[in-house]
């Protein structure tokens, strides 16, 4: 029987595994699925198991927090101890994590193939760890799924063009399976929140929370628009909160209209993305979500790996300065736009499908 190793750490990879994976095991296929414990608080981890109906991991390496290179370094130890054991056909990484560089190289030096999901993507920031990682994992992978048109063009720039396959997005297969089991109007609730009078927020990115001045003009700017009267709901990420508190900003502030709350289960971030008028975000994922629910972003970054929906300006650069974020924001929350939606940009929800079709292709 083939065998395959999916490995995933951290919120992200738990919604790209889960349909890849169901339909491996239902297909016949031995999967033997590593947790590398990157994400380890139970809000970003085994909730998301829970809701995504993913199986209980057969590894969890339990690496936890870390400076990269010794993260990664700790990881690959771990991961390569379970693949000469386990002697798998094929190995799966997703996206662009420590844990999917230290997978794809330690399936490399043992010679075992590597499939890597949402291959392609590029900011050309390689100040940004994440850009590092995934264009190591691209070049020496197997099979490269790209979620759209343009990661395959950023392929074939590099000199890459055999094994490629533009199947889609696997979040945007999992995001329609999984709207209609989410209680919208339960979770709306929960927050005191009404559909479409309500700013949606998430920053984690290292290059905002580990540099001061891009994270107070980004609190700032928060302020500033909650303000104009506009309520923001801010899922914070542990390492968010940990810088906040380091910048000396004082998150147990009383302002009715910026709400701090702890990281929500994926179910949820599906019903706050769908009914938020706006999403300030510098989340690569949380962006491409908008646009499925048809929610504008405003992110907070100099570049995005989503460079269509800013070409398409659907969503807006706004960069790490008060001034702008507030500016576009506003923009967006005062004006009467028509925002440009391009049928199947990210596919037609059978991403999941075609990734089994190829890698079963002959058994």
């Amino acid at each position: 029987m083939t065998k395959i190793i999916s490995i995933v750490g951290t919120r992200p990879q738990f919604i790209k595994a889960a349909l890849v994976s169901k339909k491996l095991r239902e297909k016949g296929v031995k999967e033997i699925l590593v947790h590398t414990g990157q994400h380890y608080d139970f809000n970003m981890s085994d909730v998301f198991f829970k809701e995504l109906g993913l199986p209980e991991p057969d590894y969890y390496l339990g690496i936890g927090s870390g400076n990269h290179g010794e993260q990664t370094g700790k990881m690959l130890i771990e991961i390569e101890k379970v693949l000469l054991k386990e002697k798998p056909d094929i190995v799966i990484v997703y996206g662009d994590t420590n844990s999917t560089l230290a997978g794809a190289l330690a399936a490399a030096k043992l010679h075992i193939p590597v499939a890597h999901v949402e291959a392609g993507l590029r900011s050309y920031n390689k100040k940004m760890p994440e850009e590092i990682n995934r264009v190591l994992t691209d070049h020496i992978s197997t099979w490269l799924f790209t979620p759209t048109k343009t990661a395959v063009e950023n392929l074939h720039k590099e000199g890459i063009s055999k094994g490629v396959y533009q199947v889609g997005d696997v979040m945007f297969d999992i995001a329609l399976e999984s709207i209609n089991r989410v209680d919208e109007e339960k979770v709306l609730s929960k927050y005191g929140l009404k559909p479409k009078e309500f700013i949606l927020a998430t920053i984690h990115r290292a290059e905002n929370t580990d540099f001061r001045e891009n994270l107070i003009n980004i609190w700032e700017a928060l302020n500033e628009i909650a303000s104009y009267g506009y309520r923001i709901i801010f899922p914070t990420h542990p390492r968010t909160k940990k810088a906040l508190n380091e910048a000396g900003i004082n998150i147990n502030f009383k302002n009715e209209n910026l709400l701090l709350i702890e990281p929500v289960s994926y179910f949820e971030m599906l019903a706050l993305e769908k009914n938020a008028k706006l999403i300030i975000t510098d989340s690569g994922g949380v962006q491409k979500e908008g646009y499925f629910w048809e929610t504008p972003c405003v992110i907070p970054r100099n570049e995005t790996e989503w460079i269509e929906l800013v070409k398409i300006e659907f969503n807006k650069l706004a960069g790490n300065k008060a001034e702008a974020i507030v500016k576009y924001s506003l923009e967006v929350l005062n004006g009467e736009k028509q925002y440009n939606i391009i049928e199947h940009l990210y596919g037609k929800g059978d991403a999941s499908d075609k990734i089994i079709e190829v890698l079963t292709q002959g058994w």
